[in-house]
C-alpha cells in the first residue's frame, strides 16, 4: 500500500499498530490529487486481513499538512466543471478516514492548515504536539473549508467552526484542545510515541467492539456534503478566488 506521498508501515506488529506518514515535507505535506487518491486507497484497505487494529497518521518534517496545494488551486480556478469531481475526491479521501475499519489517531506536529485541519477532523482521536497550529486558511483565498464547515460543528460545535472558518485565524494546540479538536497535547519530542501508545491501547481491546464503537459514533456523518460541493465549486469560479491565488503565487515567485 505504499505510495509516493503517503507511506505505510506496521511499526508495532505485535500490537497491531500501523504508522501512516504524509511524506511530502518539501511542500509541507501539501495535498494534491495524487495524495488524495493514495490516502483513500490506503484507508479503504486498512484493517482487512493485514493484522492492523489501529493506526497513527502523522506528517513528515515541520508540518502535519498545510492543506491543498496552491498550484492545484491555480489549475482549478475558474473551471467549475473540473472542481466538482476534485471536491468529491477530497471528500472521499476524508470519508475514507472516517469509514476506515480501524481507529485512526492523528499525531499533529507543526502546521495543520486548511485541509490539514480538516484531516484532523476526520480522524477518530487527535493528539497534538506543543508546536501544532491549526487554521482554516480557505477564506484568505476566497474559499470556505467545504469538509470543515460540515464536519466541524460535529466535533467543535458551531461557534468554534464559525470562528475558524470565517476568520482564517491560527490557533495553537492548547486552544484547539479547549475547542474539542484535540484530545491531548504533548511535547513535540514525545508526540509520536504517545500516539503509538494510545493506538496500541485501543488495539489491545477486543477488535469487534472497537469497530462497532467507531461505526456507531460515525453513523450519521454523511449529510451536507453534496450541498458543500456545489457551494465551494461556485467559489472556485469567482474573480476573488482567482486573484487571491494569483497574489499568493506571485508572493512565492511563481
Amino acid at each position: 500500500m505504499p505510495g509516493d506521498f503517503v507511506r505505510f508501515e506496521v511499526t508495532r506488529p505485535k500490537d497491531g499498530v500501523a504508522l501512516i506518514t504524509m511524506a511530502r515535507p518539501e511542500k509541507l505535506n501539501a495535498m494534491d490529487q495524487t495524495w488524495f487518491r493514495e490516502l483513500r486507497e490506503l484507508m479503504d484497505g486498512l484493517g482487512h486481513g493485514d493484522g492492523v487494529r489501529a493506526a497513527v497518521l502523522t506528517g513528515s518534517g515541520r508540518a502535519f499538512s498545510t492543506g491543498g496545494d496552491i498550484d492545484m488551486f491555480h489549475d482549478l480556478a475558474g473551471d467549475v466543471a473540473k472542481v466538482r469531481p476534485h471536491l468529491r475526491l477530497v471528500y472521499d479521501a476524508f470519508h475514507a478516514v472516517e469509514r476506515c475499519a480501524v481507529p485512526v489517531v492523528a499525531a499533529v506536529g507543526g502546521l495543520a492548515f486548511g485541509g490539514g485541519t480538516e484531516l484532523a477532523l476526520a480522524c477518530d482521536i487527535v493528539l497534538a504536539g506543543a508546536s501544532a497550529r491549526f487554521a482554516f486558511k480557505e477564506p484568505t483565498v476566497g474559499l470556505t473549508p467545504g469538509y470543515g464547515v460540515v464536519r466541524g460543528p460535529d466535533v467543535m460545535g458551531r461557534h468554534w467552526t464559525r470562528y475558524l472558518a470565517l476568520t482564517g485565524r491560527v490557533v495553537d494546540a492548547e486552544r484547539a484542545e479547549r475547542a474539542g479538536l484535540v484530545q491531548e497535547v504533548h511535547p513535540d519530542e514525545s508526540l509520536l510515541d504517545a500516539a503509538l501508545d494510545l493506538a496500541a491501547e485501543i488495539a489491545a481491546n477486543p477488535p469487534l467492539a472497537v469497530r462497532v464503537g467507531k461505526a456507531f459514533v460515525n453513523r450519521d456523518t454523511g449529510g451536507g456534503f453534496n450541498e458543500s460541493v456545489e457551494a465551494v465549486a461556485l467559489l472556485f469560479g469567482t474573480a476573488e478566488h482567482r486573484e487571491a491565488v494569483r497574489a499568493f503565487r506571485a508572493a512565492r515567485g511563481r
